[in-house]
């Protein structure tokens, strides 16, 4: 069993860790840390818990450690649920101390030598540690997520991508709440509305997506156009989703190749993997954030709406994902796993 300490503990995605990681056959949570205003008190203290039960009585129970390297010091590993702006620098204190960071922070995903990693999508891209220990002198590593809007579409381009080969995609998204964090959007500003415009947003959608979708060393070369929205659902984006292909994909075709899909998490059966990474539903009205985002535990995506595009040679679909387990979390542990299995952990 190795020992897993958390980074931002008391944060939404910190919450997600806590919760996903009780009971977790490989990982035991032996430390958590959060900002001063935290420490010292017991997690149970500390937290406001925004997730369904209570806090698990072992974890609730944990003193609450500062975000440093000299107090996780008796860990083998860390998940980064920081805010950026403070990951930047810990996550290197901790990488150079010899630990690895399996992060959900913006703060290192672009660059060069940091994989971005979902494990269905681009397990091969975990070449890249050797080559960030090599350039930054280090034995520890960071490995990110993307962020939770690119997790969702990548995961559902893969098999279109393997299949098809595509020239470009756009996607138009419909976000929820709880991806703008605790305490988030203000009620006066959401309620029966919907804000057009998330900060930074597409722009990290677009890029990050095309060094997932490439190869470890260059980013894919087609045409990739975002834009993001934020709506009042509490949990699951939604995503509407055109592509346009190399090769001619008919529905039934992308909806086979969808379904057939299963990555090196499924094969080698990780603990966190879903049996379906995506799921495809026949019926007109669905995925629906409600209804469809704790598919597979929250971690498969579900896919509907598959047809022909009339003006791009390709198709267009709705993909829909739990945004704080597939896309924060829950492939922040999957990418543990993974990294144990390979011996990298």
């Amino acid at each position: 069993m190795l020992k897993a300490g958390i980074l931002g503990a008391t944060g939404l995605v910190g919450q997600r860790f806590v919760q996903l990681l009780d009971g977790h056959p490989w990982f035991k949570i032996a430390a958590v840390a959060a900002s001063e205003k935290s420490v010292e008190k017991s997690y149970g203290e500390a937290v406001h818990w925004m997730l369904s039960h209570e806090p698990p009585k072992s974890v609730a129970d944990l003193e609450v450690l500062p975000v440093n390297v000299k107090a996780l010091e008796d860990v083998d590993f860390v998940f980064s649920a920081l805010p950026s702006d403070v990951a930047k620098k810990v996550e290197e204190d901790f990488a150079r101390a010899g630990y690895v960071v399996v992060s959900d922070t913006a703060a290192h995903r672009m660059e060069p030598d940091v994989p971005i990693l979902i494990p269905e999508v681009n397990p091969e891209h975990l070449a890249l540690i050797e080559k960030q220990r090599r350039n930054r002198k280090w034995k520890g590593a960071i490995i990110t997520n993307p962020n939770c809007t690119a997790n969702i579409l990548d995961l559902s381009l893969k098999p279109i991508i393997d299949r098809f080969n595509v020239r470009s995609v756009v996607v138009s998204t419909m976000q929820a709440l709880s991806g703008a964090g605790f305490p988030g959007v203000a009620s006066l500003q959401i309620t029966d509305n919907v804000i057009p415009f998330i900060e930074k947003e597409e722009e990290k959608v677009q890029a990050e997506s095309l060094k997932i979708l490439g190869t470890a060393t260059k980013p894919a070369e087609f045409k990739l156009s975002a834009s993001c929205h934020r709506v009042s659902t509490l949990d699951g984006h939604l995503e509407a989703v055109f592509v346009n292909t190399v090769k001619n994909a008919d529905p039934e075709d992308v909806a086979e190749a969808m379904k057939n899909f299963v990555g090196v998490p499924q094969k080698l059966k990780l603990p966190t993997a879903p049996k379906k990474p995506i799921i495809v539903k026949k019926e007109a009205d669905r995925p629906q954030p409600r209804l469809d985002r704790e598919a597979g535990r929250g971690m498969s995506v579900v896919v509907g709406r598959i047809r022909k595009d009339p003006v791009f040679n390709g198709v267009k679909y709705m993909v829909l994902g739990h945004n704080t387990i597939r896309g924060a979390a829950g492939n922040a542990i999957l990418n543990a796993e993974l990294l144990k299995v390979k011996r990298l952990l």
